[in-house]
């Protein structure tokens, strides 16, 4: 069915960066995400779709089965090539579609979450694979994305009921297709999402391995596994090995992330260049690029490599979180503002929040104060507190910049 001070600001925001940084991966490792990266370490196959000899042809009323079932297989196919084509609002807008010809037909909905998935919108991918498995709840394919999907870090609750899920789902896919080598190393990745850091996971990710042992994603998480269990001595020529034999953009980005979560951060940026040499566009490896030279306090070198990551997923709200904050560093805070401003349309409910403090509109306030632009200022917190209305903080500081203002 499937395929598969201004002068000490910058030192200050770099230093709150990393530290923001490094809190939000040793959460991930902890919760066993492959992080932001993840949409380009596990990108999902494409629906089967077989086109028809006159996709042309324009649709008309009262179809027949066949009729729709080959305008359905066409707006499949579009999808397809849109979204290899990275042209995401296209392929999102062929899967639906197609989800209109046939609102029980897995495939689509599939489809519209593999879209998701890689521009990110980890919500809307969640929706659209626990719909494909409404109507395909046998199928590994959409059982192993779905784990997935599950494991990555998001704001808000639920998040134990959904690594528990994760689990469920992995698990359902490997008693499915026991041979399924990417089942097994998305139940162990389920399993450590859970704190499972055990021989059990160990053995899972083992297996994998066996099952594929050209699986450099499973080498790697199974090297991770091990250094947890102080087992350094043993994880490290698997990990060497399974850097120096990465041959794909995915795998080097999966690698810089575990480096990046390791602290090691100057060593993921030849890994990344690397990856950036073999797929230019890849969303993954410009984001945690962009991250590790912002982080580094290379802000403007960080500026159009995040630019580039937005321009490939636009609705990628963590690369304009972070290009906000770089414009900050950079004193920029008209950039900073409008950034921040445009990742508000893009973030989900419980990433609004995070635009109201220090890296957001407070921020922005702030820098805004220190230049002596006071009623600049105050549009910068009431934005903020159009988001968050309870924020004290806010107030207090809206408080200062209007008495400023007209003093």
């Amino acid at each position: 069915m499937f395929e598969q001070s201004h002068a000490l600001f910058p030192r200050l925001a770099a230093i709150c960066l990393c530290l923001l940084f490094s809190g939000a991966l040793a959460h991930a490792q902890e919760s066993g995400g492959d992080l932001v990266g993840g949409a380009a370490i596990f990108r999902p196959k494409n629906p089967e779709a077989k086109r028809s000899s006159n996709p042309k042809r324009p649709p008309r009323p009262g179809l027949s089965a066949a009729e729709i079932e080959e305008k359905y297989q066409d707006d499949l196919s579009d999808g397809n090539e849109a979204r290899d084509g990275r042209n995401f609002s296209s392929a999102e807008a062929a899967y639906r579609a197609a989800v209109t010809l046939k609102p029980h037909d897995a495939r689509a909905f599939y489809g519209l979450g593999n879209v998701f998935v890689d521009q990110q919108r980890w919500d809307d991918a969640e929706d659209a694979y626990r719909k494909a498995f409404e109507f395909a709840a046998t199928n590994p394919d959409v059982l192993t994305a779905l784990s997935f999907v599950l494991v990555q870090p998001r704001s808000g609750g639920a998040n134990a009921k959904r690594l528990s899920d994760a689990e469920y789902y992995a698990t359902r896919a490997t008693q499915l297709q026991p041979n399924n080598a990417v089942a097994f190393d998305r139940l162990g990745v389920a399993m450590v999402a859970r704190g499972i850091v055990n021989a059990d996971t160990e053995a899972k990710f083992r297996h994998a391995v066996e099952l594929d042992p050209n699986f450099v994603v499973a080498r790697v998480h199974l090297a991770r596994v091990l250094r947890r269990l102080n087992r350094s001595a043993e994880a490290e020529p698997i990990y060497r090995a399974a850097v120096e034999q990465a041959k794909d953009a995915p795998t080097l980005v999966l690698i810089a992330d575990a480096m990046q979560s390791e602290s090691n951060w100057s060593d993921s940026e030849p890994v990344l260049r690397r990856a950036l040499a073999m797929d230019p566009r890849n969303p993954g490896a410009l984001f945690l690029l962009g991250r590790f030279l912002s982080a580094s306090g290379k802000y403007a070198d960080a500026e159009p490599v995040l630019k580039q990551a937005i321009e490939v997923s636009p609705k990628l709200f963590a690369a304009r979180s972070i290009l906000g904050r770089c414009y900050l560093g950079l004193e920029r805070y008209d950039d900073a503002f409008r950034t921040y401003d445009q990742a508000v349309g893009v973030a989900s409910e419980a990433d609004r929040k995070q635009l109201t403090g220090m890296f957001g509109f407070g921020g922005v306030g702030d820098g805004y104060m220190k230049a002596g632009r006071a009623k600049d200022a105050v549009r910068a917190y009431s934005r903020g507190l159009q988001i968050d209305p309870n924020n004290a903080d806010l107030q207090a500081k809206l408080a200062a910049a209007r008495a400023k203002a007209t003093s």
